[in-house]
């Protein structure tokens, strides 16, 4: 699996993004699909995470209201859609594509910057 990532850029505070993450190869077998981030000095950290069949969705307490994360299966892309960004969101955001059974299928994408200013 291959994810590519994009959608990043710089927003002042109270702006909004959209990342998309577009999936290609065998998707087949990947049951859960995320978007993490990680601020300079810090872990990665779960930003928003949703089952393959849209029925599960989990969101940090940080970003809850704020962010919606969806997917469009004929695309096979999975978005984040951020509002009402905070200069604490800066971060590179990353994708995730897995297995929550078969751990050892785990994915990530190559990241995209995201910058809010104040």
């Amino acid at each position: 699996v291959q994810l590519q990532a994009s959608g990043g850029g710089l927003v002042q505070t109270g702006g909004s993004l959209r990342l998309s993450c577009a999936a290609s190869g065998t998707i087949f077998g990947i049951n859960a699909w995320g978007w993490y981030r990680q601020a300079p000095g810090k872990q990665r950290e779960l930003v928003a995470t949703m089952s393959t069949d849209g029925g599960s969705t989990n969101y940090a307490d940080s970003v809850k209201g704020r962010f919606t994360i969806s997917r469009e299966n004929a695309k096979n892309t999975v978005y984040l859609q951020m509002n009402s960004l905070k200069p604490e969101d800066t971060a590179v955001y990353y994708c995730n594509a897995k297995n929550m059974v078969f751990t050892r299928y785990n994915y990530w994408g190559q990241g995209t910057q995201v910058t809010v200013s104040s």
